[in-house]
């Protein structure tokens, strides 16, 4: 019996990842980091709405603020739960819900007529975040020949960077011309994309078995994981403290043209990317020193950037250096958290999103708090730099109890 369907319409069976080609392979791995790309879009361009949304609801600046709060909540409740409880759901399949879920939140922020109803859009956005980056990434590995593992991971991340760099100003351009709800359109667009692509693309992930949620959560009664954890959510809040604000500091405080903010956020992601070159770097020569190192060097540019946030030129170029420091203490912490968490690889990765989301979340509301109470703009620069020096206190127990649970060779 034939089928009445169109010959383009009709469903072809997929393939297993053991039959793909080489070829094949980095075609399904380029569609995954598109994904990656539209999150890190939407994740990095609300910041630079912030302005044009409280002007569009008439609320203040620490309200719209709440917005990243809200996406960055999604993520920290999104990313343990759903890894713990869809183990046994087919990698291919659940990645093409987990972006259905994010295309949905992206659509419902375009139509946010209120809001309340835009808190809501952002956090199913958020939902789906963290999950998909550790299912794409354990995917990408599972696909790669074992000495390419590595390198399949760093790729997906890359999409997330290369976003900051492209996707970011992109929609942050688009946002300014046509309205913030034409920014969230394009990521929608970016979701829908990628959904059809791993449709037509990804292959059965049979080398992925069924993971016990049992097994996963057994990650949560290690003191190494919530230590570096804490190193995570701690030290990077530091740098969305002052990024969530980057559009009001660089126009009220240092007098920059606000058409230019897509520069600011571009110089921004230049940093990103090279920073998360030079974090995988880090962490293969020296992962506990590298952590210490990053959070170190985090306090010291975004101490600089008080200083430098009054001048348009210095605080562009110090707000890409904060960005490359920031983003080099991602690789490390990403693998040393793997490391601790024993067999629970798929939930140990959900939970450094988690981590650097609830830093989302808690740097955006400080960073309100700050300039609410009157300190000013470069203010938050000094709260996150509170914070990275907090960091370094959570290394110093973690380092040395590591140490002592390591075998004496």
């Amino acid at each position: 019996m034939h089928s009445s369907k169109p010959k383009f319409l009709q469903r072809r069976p997929r393939p297993r990842q053991t039959e793909i080609s080489e070829k094949r392979r980095l075609i399904v791995m380029l569609a995954m980091s598109l994904g990656a790309f539209g999150i890190g879009t939407t994740e990095f361009v609300s910041m630079g709405l912030l302005s044009m949304i409280a002007e569009d609801f008439q609320i203040t600046e620490d309200t719209a603020g709440v917005i990243i709060t809200s996406y960055a909540l999604g993520v920290v409740v999104g990313a343990p739960l759903i890894t713990a409880l869809t183990g046994r759901i087919p990698r291919r399949r659940l990645l093409l819900i987990l972006m259905a879920a994010f295309t949905i939140g992206n659509g419902l922020s375009v139509f946010a007529s209120d809001y309340e109803v835009l808190l809501i859009a952002r956090f199913i956005a958020g939902l789906p975040h963290g999950a998909y980056f550790s299912v794409a990434g354990l995917s990408a590995a599972s696909m790669a020949p074992i000495a390419q593992r590595g390198r399949a991971v760093a790729f997906i991340s890359m999409g997330l960077s290369v976003a900051t760099v492209v996707g970011v100003p992109a929609a942050q351009a688009l946002g300014a011309a046509l309205g913030w709800p034409a920014a969230y359109a394009l990521v929608a667009l970016i979701g829908l994309t990628t959904i059809g692509a791993l449709w037509f693309l990804m292959p059965h992930m049979t080398k992925m078995r069924p993971t016990n949620p049992a097994t996963e959560l057994g990650a949560l009664k290690r003191s190494q994981v919530w230590l570096t954890l804490a190193m995570g959510t701690v030290g990077f809040g530091g740098m969305f403290a002052v990024y969530t604000y980057i559009s009001w500091t660089m126009t009220e405080r240092a007098g920059l043209n606000p058409s230019l903010i897509w520069l600011v956020l571009m110089v921004y992601g230049i940093g990103s990317v090279a920073g998360n070159w030079f974090g995988g770097r880090l962490a293969d020569r020296n992962l506990e020193f590298g952590i210490l190192f990053a959070l170190i060097m985090i306090a010291a540019t975004l101490t600089a950037f008080y200083f430098t946030s009054t001048h348009p030129v210095l605080g562009v170029i110090n707000f890409g250096v904060v960005g490359f420091f920031g983003t080099s203490l991602v690789p490390s912490l990403q693998i040393r958290l793997m490391d601790v968490a024993g067999d629970a690889q798929t939930l140990a990765a959900a939970l450094n999103h988690s981590a650097l989301n609830l830093a989302n979340a808690a740097g955006a509301a400080i960073g309100g708090m700050v300039i609410s109470a009157g300190f000013g703009y470069s203010a938050p620069a000094l709260a996150g730099t509170a914070l990275a020096l907090a960091a370094v206190g959570v290394w110093v127990p973690t380092f040395f109890l590591r140490r002592r649970q390591l075998p004496a060779r």
